[in-house]
């Protein structure tokens, strides 16, 4: 009987671990205007000049939005130019930030832009980074264990598909000031950021722990 248990408890623990996730595309208006502002971003940003705004994945960066509904933190982000309630990244660029996929409270996934098109999402790094938004992220909306789901199967997939080789929160992401992809010219250009915190951070990176990310630079 005991036996009979476990193998069913074993059974239903794969299970949960293989669920098929649905990616919902809903894409941002990514028009000439944001594909110009982007090629514009990366070269004064980043001293790259590109023909197009691709980027080569080589990290995932999770974020929250610290806005409580999907629909409002979707709009923050659909529209090409930066709005003008953002003023302390306003002076770096006119384009409006974004992220590649937006993750619900209820943990449906959306994928906003392609993945390998440079978003806006964080400083230094928009160039090989690819970014995770959680809906939420306040004390009267804080993260949900299937937003932490959903973020793990992301990363399996994205880890699967691309060459990643860090994955961080947003709160990290100074710690690779000096480091070689690091490649924000403007030494006074930074953000203080506390998202998605460590908890959320400590738990996708125990699930996806196989990969072997490398480690955090510490400063």
């Amino acid at each position: 009987m005991k036996r009979y248990f476990f193998v069913s408890f074993l059974i239903v623990i794969l299970s949960s671990c293989t669920t098929q996730m649905e990616v919902v595309d809903k894409p941002i208006v990514f028009d000439n205007q944001r594909i110009e502002l982007t090629k514009e971003y990366l070269q004064q940003r980043y001293n790259l000049n590109q023909d197009s705004p691709d980027i080569v994945p080589k990290m995932i960066v999770l974020h929250w939005t610290a806005i409580p509904s999907f629909t409002k933190s979707f709009g923050a982000f659909r529209n090409s130019m930066l709005p003008n309630f953002r003023p302390e990244i306003q002076t770096a660029s006119a384009l409006n930030v974004s992220s590649h996929f937006l993750v619900d409270q209820d943990g449906k996934i959306f994928r906003l832009m392609p993945e390998t098109t440079m978003a806006r999402h964080v400083i230094g790094l928009n160039h090989c980074a690819i970014g995770i938004e959680n809906v939420g992220g306040t004390k009267e909306t804080p993260l949900t264990r299937k937003q932490v789901k959903a973020n793990i199967w992301l990363v399996n997939y994205l880890a699967s598909k691309y060459d990643i080789e860090y994955l961080i929160g947003h709160y990290e992401y100074t710690n690779f000031e000096g480091h070689p992809l690091w490649l924000e010219i403007d030494e006074g250009y930074r953000t203080e950021k506390t998202d998605p915190g460590p908890e959320f951070m400590r738990k996708v990176r125990r699930a996806t722990r196989e990969f072997n990310f490398k480690p955090v630079p510490t400063k």
